[in-house]
């Protein structure tokens, strides 16, 4: 049976492709919008808070005139990845797809900023050799007892009923990341100083406007 991996290659030997040099680069559009393209990959349980964070980011760098832009995990499976199922295979495809966008966004200048669950180690490993240096992984981390307190698409209920096979952190694993850039506890932290602790890591990283993130 053919893996979704040996279809990839299988259709790419049917085409003849070839790179788009561009003529305007990466250093090019940083110079223009004062900050680093990069990727910000919020990785978490469901409930957690990583579409919330995300979200409240991007609002946040908006303000500040930074180009930014949230690619969301129900967002995404709604169109690009409408295909795809839970199985792990299926999971690490669709890390797969998002990473290659997000990677392109990235080139543009903009800083993406993605809220996935992304439940394998592996997977966004993957991901980071995708996007490369401009990659950083955040870990929203929150207990699996507080995000099931939250669970405000009453997911986890129904997973605990057997509704929804494969569902993470109930009867699917999730690898707690072993070498993100940065952790963000959002049992503790409420949304605006969670925002805040991101925006301070972001102005080490990716500006090139000392002291642009300050928010009161």
């Amino acid at each position: 049976m053919n893996t979704l991996k040996d279809e990839r290659a299988a259709s790419a030997k049917l085409r003849n492709i070839y790179t788009v040099e561009h003529g305007v680069l990466p250093e090019d559009h940083w110079s223009r919008t004062g900050h680093k393209g990069g990727v910000l990959w919020l990785t978490g349980l469901s409930g957690s808070g990583k579409s919330t964070l995300a979200v409240g980011l991007e609002n946040a760098l908006h303000g500040l005139g930074y180009q930014a832009f949230v690619l969301d995990g129900d967002n995404v499976r709604a169109g690009l990845n409408s295909d795809l199922g839970f199985s792990p295979e299926h999971r690490s495809e669709n890390i797969r797809r998002i990473a290659e966008v997000a990677a392109l966004f990235a080139q543009s200048g903009t800083l993406v900023i993605t809220a996935f669950i992304s439940p394998y180690q592996d997977d966004r490993d993957a991901a980071r050799e995708i996007i490369g240096d401009g990659f950083h992984e955040v870990f929203v981390d929150s207990d699996l007892e507080i995000c099931e307190a939250r669970d405000p698409k009453g997911l986890y209920k129904r997973a605990r009923a057997g509704e929804i096979p494969e569902f993470t952190g109930i009867s699917a694993p999730y690898e707690t990341p072993s070498n993100a850039e940065l952790s963000v506890n959002t049992g503790t932290l409420d949304i605006g100083a969670s925002v805040h602790f991101v925006l301070d890591h972001l102005e080490g990283h990716f500006t090139q406007r000392p002291s642009l993130i300050r928010v009161a």
